[in-house]
């Protein structure tokens, strides 16, 4: 009883600072509902379809920090790629540098 009391105070303290850190970031969002006007241009929000230099098709959707999800395809939007994609328009290619290694890719489509 004694380990899951503590285990359970622990999961309550990430629980309450996270909710703390909800609450001072909830007066500074702001909600984007408009389209942009240019809508082959990539920008904060957008589904972008990426081909790789093999083929592949790779979706991912730019969104804020706190809105991650790799699995599901959300990338930051201070994440390298976001940054190489932001402002590109439909059949850019963009190029990625990882170190010693550098990725190609082709843009295919951009859904808002």
């Amino acid at each position: 009883m004694g380990l899951y009391y503590i285990y359970r105070k622990k999961e309550l303290r990430e629980i309450d600072r996270r909710i703390h850190y909800l609450q001072k970031r909830l007066p500074s969002l702001t909600v984007v509902s408009e389209k942009p006007g240019n809508q082959n241009q990539v920008f904060f929000g957008a589904w972008v379809t990426l081909e790789t230099m093999e083929g592949e098709e790779i979706t991912y959707r730019i969104v804020g920090a706190d809105e991650i999800d790799t699995s599901g395809g959300l990338i930051s939007l201070d994440s390298p790629l976001a940054r190489a994609l932001l402002k590109k328009t439909l059949d850019d290619e963009v190029v990625l540098n990882q170190g010693d290694r550098q990725s190609r890719y082709y843009i295919a489509a951009i859904k808002y």
